[in-house]
C-alpha cells in the first residue's frame, strides 16, 4: 500500500519523506488555507515546493466546478510539474473533465467520494486515483471501511485500473484496516504514519537492551 501524506505543511512533508517510505502528497484548498497559502500564484509556487521535496505524485485540486474551468485549471496544474495529479470534484463536470484528462494522458484524482456508485463512475472515466473519504463517513456514524471494501470488490470484479486512495484517514487503525482491505493508497496526517512506529513493548524492550549493555560495558 502506498503512503501519501495529506497536508500542505512543508515541514511535515519533509519529515515523512525523510523516513524513506513516502509515496506522494495530497492537498486541498482547506489545507492550503490552514498554512496561510492564499492567492493563485502563491498556491502554484507552493505546489512546486512540494514537488521539489518528494518524488511521488502530488495531487493539486482545481477550484472551478464547470467543465471548461476545470480543464483550463487542470492543464495549468499539469504543466507545473510532471508529478502533479489533477484533483477533481465528484460531480458531473468533474467526471467529464476526468475523461478528458484521461484521454490526454494527464493523471487525475477524483475526490469527495462517498458511495460505491460514485467510485464506479470515476473508474469508468479513467481516474488514476479515486478518493473515498472514510473518516468523514465515520463522523456521521457510517462505517467508512465498508465503502473501501465494496469499492475493492467491484474494481476487482471488472479489472478497473483506478487506484483506491483512502482519504480522510484519521489514525493508525484506519491505516491498518485500509491495508487489510486492499486499498492501493492511504492519505492522512503525519501522525497516522508516525503512529505506526509506536508500541510499548518496543520501547520497553529497547530500554532493557540498553540497560543490560551498560551493565557490561
Amino acid at each position: 500500500m502506498k503512503f501519501f501524506i495529506d497536508t500542505a505543511n512543508l515541514g511535515d512533508i519533509e519529515e515523512a519523506e525523510a523516513l524513506g517510505i513516502l509515496d506522494g502528497v495530497t492537498t486541498n484548498p482547506s489545507l492550503m488555507a490552514k498554512e496561510g497559502i492564499t492567492g493563485a500564484e502563491n498556491i502554484l509556487n507552493h505546489y512546486k515546493k512540494i514537488c521539489d521535496i518528494v518524488t511521488g505524485d502530488v495531487s493539486a485540486e482545481v477550484i472551478a466546478t464547470d467543465f471548461d474551468g476545470m480543464v483550463k485549471e487542470g492543464e495549468a496544474l499539469a504543466n507545473l510539474h510532471p508529478q502533479i495529479v489533477v484533483k477533481l470534484p465528484m460531480i458531473a463536470d468533474g467526471i467529464k473533465a476526468c475523461k478528458y484528462f484521461s484521454d490526454n494522458g494527464i493523471k487525475t484524482n477524483i475526490t469527495l467520494i462517498f458511495s460505491v456508485g460514485q467510485a464506479l463512475l470515476a473508474a469508468k472515466a479513467g481516474a488514476t486515483y479515486v478518493s473515498p473519504f472514510l473518516g468523514r463517513l465515520d463522523d456521521i456514524s457510517t462505517d467508512g471501511l465498508n465503502l473501501i471494501k465494496d469499492i475493492r470488490q467491484i474494481y476487482d470484479n471488472y479489472g478497473f485500473e483506478s487506484q483506491i486512495l483512502s482519504a480522510s484517514v484519521r489514525h493508525t487503525m484506519h491505516v491498518i484496516n485500509c491495508a487489510k482491505l486492499g486499498s492501493d493508497v492511504m492519505t492522512g496526517p503525519l501522525s497516522s504514519i508516525t503512529g505506526l512506529l509506536k508500541h510499548p513493548l518496543t520501547d520497553s524492550g529497547l530500554a532493557k537492551f540498553l540497560e543490560d549493555y551498560k551493565k557490561g560495558n
